[in-house]
């Protein structure tokens, strides 16, 4: 029995969900800052959303991450600066299934069928974590992350969470990856 063009297609869609699903962290830092020296942090800009909600969650999320790496929140004159941008975008997959009757394998075969498409709306939402050294005021390390949401409160909750930690879980970058 043979696989036909049914099966490919539920497999690349199947690939297809599971990358649309999964979040993308990337980190980058200058190589000649001296992670070691740094020990308070502030916010220069707080998370600007529009659901106040959202912005204490990754207030709380960012504040738990660098405390848990050794650094201390003060209100001013800190060592660094800690800057969070957001974004959402309204994205679209579209989804093409084919029926074909008839024909053969090259191009001027005769076939009868139909196409069905289907599209699915969703939102992909972009945190972008910058760390300064507040004395110089040169960006030392960013963050990045980004995923698509969920409607539910409690997973996308999870999902800034996830994402902070995620950023923060090579900070302080080591030596060796400094000087790469």
């Amino acid at each position: 029995m043979s696989r036909g063009p049914s099966s490919l297609v539920l497999a690349v869609l199947l690939l297809g969900a599971g990358t649309a699903l999964a979040q993308s962290v990337r980190t980058d830092h200058d190589p000649d800052a001296d992670f070691r020296r740094y020990a308070t942090f502030m916010w220069l800009k707080e998370p600007s959303t529009s659901s106040p909600l959202i912005n204490q969650r990754i207030t709380d999320a960012v504040v738990t991450g660098l405390t848990a790496r050794g650094l201390r929140l003060v209100a001013a004159d800190a060592d660094l600066a800690i800057a969070v941008h957001t974004a959402t975008e309204q994205a679209q997959t579209l989804h093409t299934f084919y029926t074909d009757i008839g024909g053969d394998w090259e191009w001027r075969g005769s076939s009868f069928g139909s196409a069905t498409t289907s599209s699915t709306s969703y939102t992909v939402g972009t945190l972008v974590l910058d760390i300064f050294d507040a004395s110089s005021r040169k960006a030392i390390w960013r963050g990045t992350g980004m995923k698509v949401l969920s409607e539910d409160p409690k997973k996308r909750s999870a999902t800034i969470v996830g994402s902070v930690e995620k950023m923060l879980q090579d900070y302080p970058p080591s030596r060796d990856a400094r000087r790469r």
